[in-house]
């Protein structure tokens, strides 16, 4: 059986962060993740300077595409307000395989199906064996389906679903675009031009507001693409969309249980405001491992004290801004 002192399941940004960290205090960790790296990732890709700060990238070292924003198109109320911004786009497929590989640590193929808890340590699949076991592996962590969903269940009126494309294309407008309470749809729309000539557009909604409409993400999907034909942002693509679903941020009642922790989209740390998840990804992962080499209890609630984001700086910048608007 193959011991590691921390076994994290999920070799997305939070775990890679985790694994950073810990790699950085001389403790030896693996990660399990059911795919291979690179491997597609879905999202709009937009990542703050905190997040920049908080993994030390130095842009210039980037080896992939990076592409600042200073500003954003946001279409509200049939009006179109500039908005000063100061954000980067990268692309999921790129960002999260350097990540993974900077942190340095083992990584297994691995698709996690069962979890035991053996005296003081965790047996994955009877084949690996850790101390500390941290669940990284998004809306559908075994971990958090194992150890955490009785005591901490998602809230139902928190589940986003989404659907999107990132595809090469030969963009004019260069400008990033979001589309807030057009065709009544509960979330927000975007469009993400990013780098090496990839863009990226989709749609977020609640679900359980869809459906208390009796709408459906897959008729706002034919809205927004018609409405981008109709803007000419987009012409003679054949859009073919693919969805996932995450849970933004909640209570949070537990993510540390005994030697366990939940970080990222298994615990459900998307902002409430944009549904942004690679900062509390990111975030959530750093204070695991502090957690881990100081032997101290996780706790995301404690705002002041762990500087942890419930909502993002770009909502926050929106919702002053519509506050003083007049209409």
């Amino acid at each position: 059986m193959i011991y590691y002192k921390v076994i994290i399941v999920g070799g997305g940004p939070a775990g890679s962060s985790c694994a950073w960290r810990l790699k950085e205090n001389e403790i030896d960790c693996l990660i399990l993740d059911k795919q291979q790296f690179p491997r597609t990732k879905l999202c709009a890709g937009w990542i703050t300077p905190r997040v920049i700060n908080d993994l030390r990238i130095n842009l210039d070292d980037y080896p992939h595409g990076i592409r600042k924003f200073n500003k954003f198109n946001i279409h509200i109320f049939n009006k179109e307000i500039i908005l000063k911004v100061h954000q980067y786009a990268i692309r999921r497929i790129e960002f999260d395989s350097w990540l993974l590989q900077r942190s340095g640590v083992a990584i297994n193929t691995h698709e996690v199906k069962d979890i035991k808890k053996d005296g003081d340590y965790y047996v994955v699949d009877d084949q690996y064996r850790c101390k500390y076991l941290v669940g990284a592996g998004g809306t559908h962590c075994p971990v958090y389906r194992t150890f955490f969903k009785q005591i901490n269940p998602h809230a139902k009126d928190h589940l986003v679903v989404t659907l999107e494309e990132e595809f090469s294309y030969d963009y004019q407008d260069v400008n990033c675009h979001l589309w807030f309470l057009i065709n009544k749809l509960p979330g927000y729309s975007w469009y993400v031009p990013k780098s090496d000539g990839y863009l990226n557009i989709g749609i977020g909604g609640f679900f359980e507001k869809l459906k208390a409409g009796k709408d459906d993400i897959k008729d706002q999907w034919q809205f927004f693409t018609q409405e981008l034909e109709r803007l000419s942002l987009i012409r003679n693509h054949h859009f073919d969309a693919k969805g996932y679903s995450y849970y933004i941020r909640n209570g949070v009642d537990s993510v540390h249980l005994d030697s366990i922790f939940l970080i990222g989209d298994a615990a459900g740390l998307a902002t409430r405001d944009m549904g942004e998840g690679i900062g509390p990804a990111v975030r959530s992962g750093i204070l695991a491992a502090e957690a881990i080499i100081s032997g101290k209890k996780l706790f995301l609630n404690s705002v002041k004290k762990n500087s942890f984001p419930r909502y993002s700086t770009f909502g926050k910048l929106l919702i002053t801004y519509l506050f003083n608007l007049k209409m």
